[in-house]
């Protein structure tokens, strides 16, 4: 994958693109891919370098940003406020026929989409005159982002607003004052597509597949999750991004489970005729600020938009999503397999140990998961301890403690230190 991370081969791969619209997964694919992440690179942000960020940090950065936009391209326009006060804003490009809205961070904690919209409102506002894309995108249509929906949840770090609610189980109540606000936006333009930005934790493509990097979801609009022919179009556009990523990172999309959630905004998008997708953020290794998503969201949003602008995503063969493996929960962080533990009284005995970390992405905060025989049992990390001594931090091993060990050659605590794994330590 270091392909992909080189800023210099992107915006190479800009001068061998040829015109936009492909659906295709070939080489033509492949090149146009290659210039969303040159764009990616080219119109990043500065100040959202770390995936926590308040809403005064956030309008900040991207407010030097939008000072690059002299011909007035970009229009940020107040909707609302939360709930403690803070101002949520909706930001609109282009004026053509067919609506989009884009939302993210209506999880206080699932920040990657809100970096990746304010890299492509940067280069809406401060790409060059010639660029045919973005001139296509506004001639075609009219797209409106929230970047962020939950202010007062994001202040925090958390996933709920400051009444506790999950914002995205209140589509059916609307109780919450930033619910109303993402319900009335959807009216006000009776958007024609949606894209529900999130971030999830560790999952792997399917049973034995990696860990997922993004997963793709066309919601479903019923319990049957039946096509309908709005369901339909989201599956197409899903599509589209699932086979503009796999040219970057295959192996490492999923589609993520359609069951019908009655309260949830995406299915309730999709009932109200917004053909919806949900995109969500995972897992990339030596990524934990999730720049290199950051980027992956850019290309995939902006090859969607494109099909969407040209009617191109229409033929986009459904295969392409269809065919990914299902998003499958991983339980463990880390997976000590094959030790002894060693007791206070000097005993040890056979038992594996799994850690679940508070902050699973950033590896912080590791907790005691499951202890015994944890055979067949997945992590996100493994490690084969057989022949050496696991020395716990406490007495007693009890789940949901916070964990701390040592791994030695032998019994006695003064034997050789092989690895450790403290309560602030991002890796063992």
């Amino acid at each position: 994958m270091a392909g992909w991370r080189s800023t210099i081969f992107c915006l190479l791969a800009l001068s061998a693109c040829a015109p936009a619209g492909t659906v295709t997964t070939g080489a033509q694919d492949i090149c146009c891919g290659k210039r969303g992440l040159a764009l990616a690179y080219q119109y990043q942000v500065e100040g959202l370098d770390e995936r926590r960020f308040d809403h005064l940090g956030y309008w900040k950065a991207l407010g030097a940003a939008l000072d690059a936009d002299p011909a007035g391209r970009v229009r940020v326009t107040p909707v609302g406020r939360s709930i403690e006060g803070r101002m949520i804003n909706a930001v609109t490009v282009g004026a053509g026929p067919t609506s989009v809205l884009l939302w993210s961070q209506m999880h206080g904690d699932e920040s990657t989409a809100s970096m990746s919209l304010a890299d492509i409102i940067h280069w809406f506002a401060a790409s060059p005159d010639g660029d045919e894309l973005r001139h296509k995108l506004e001639r075609r249509l009219t797209i409106t982002m929230i970047p962020m929906l939950n202010p007062d949840g994001a202040e925090r770090f958390i996933r709920h607003n400051a009444l506790g609610v999950d914002i995205n189980r209140d589509a059916k109540r609307l109780a919450t004052p930033e619910a109303q606000i993402l319900k009335a936006v959807r009216d006000s333009l009776d958007a024609d597509f949606g894209f529900n930005l999130h971030d999830q934790g560790p999952r792997a493509a399917g049973p034995d597949g990696d860990l997922v990097a993004i997963a793709l979801l066309a919601p479903a609009a019923d319990e049957e999750r039946s096509w309908g022919p709005v369901r339909q179009r989201a599956r197409h556009v899903s599509a589209v991004i699932a086979a503009a990523l796999q040219a970057e990172i295959p192996g490492l999309i999923a589609r993520y489970d359609d069951a019908f959630t009655p309260r949830a905004f995406g299915d309730n998008m999709q009932i109200w005729g917004t053909a919806t997708v949900l995109i969500e953020s995972g897992m990339l290794p030596d990524d934990p600020q999730k720049q290199e998503l950051r980027r992956l969201n850019v290309l995939g949003i902006l090859a969607a938009l494109e099909s969407i602008a040209d009617g191109s995503y229409e033929s986009a063969p459904v295969a392409a999503y269809d065919d990914l493996p299902l998003n499958v929960d991983l339980s463990n962080d880390l997976l000590f397999t094959g030790g002894r533990v060693v007791m206070s009284d000097g005993e040890s005995y056979r038992a594996d140990i799994a850690v679940v970390f508070d902050d699973a992405i950033a590896r912080t905060g590791p907790r005691y998961g499951e202890i015994g025989d944890l055979s067949g049992a997945r992590a996100v990390e493994v490690i084969d301890v057989s022949g050496l001594f696991i020395h716990p931090g406490t007495d007693v091993l009890i789940r949901g403690e916070p964990a701390t060990l040592s791994v030695r050659t032998g019994v006695t605590s003064t034997s050789e230190e092989v690895l450790s794994l403290g309560a602030d330590s991002r890796t063992p």
